[in-house]
């Protein structure tokens, strides 16, 4: 008989739904790429972010759009929508929300390329669209 391996994958397998408070890169899961040899790329598209003004408290919604290409780890779904959820309650300005998902998301999966893109809706007359890009070819 052999032994199954355990999975790492804990928000997938809980039956109930339990959100996050706030944003915190721990809530991310990964699992292992089998397709190592070639690049492809994975798309996320999140419709229904939402977070707050942090001066007005007022609520603000966005599209959140992810774009990668995987290294060794992929993203799991429901631990992406969970850490995208747990912005909610949370007071941050649009340009900060998409550069800390990106920073989030690059030290969970380590990925060749990444693409976040924040399409938040109109408030006050005005929309605005922040996107961030991280390659490992990018020197810091």
């Amino acid at each position: 008989m052999t032994r199954k391996k355990k999975s790492k994958l804990t928000w997938l397998s809980m039956g109930h739904k339990q959100y996050p408070r706030k944003p915190d890169k721990k809530i991310l899961e990964t699992f292992d790429n089998r397709h190592l040899k070639r690049n492809y790329t994975i798309t996320f598209d999140c419709p229904e972010y939402t977070s707050v003004c942090p001066i007005t408290g007022q609520p603000d919604f966005a599209r959140i759009i992810i774009r990668y290409i995987p290294n060794r780890l992929c993203i799991e779904s429901k631990s992406l929508k969970l850490y995208l959820f747990s912005y909610r309650d949370v007071g941050t300005f649009f340009e900060s929300a998409v550069n800390n998902i990106l920073e989030d998301l690059v030290l969970a999966a380590q990925p060749r390329h990444m693409t976040v893109r924040g399409e938040f809706h109109v408030r006050g007359g005005i929309g605005m669209t922040v996107e961030a890009e991280y390659s490992n070819k990018m020197k810091k």
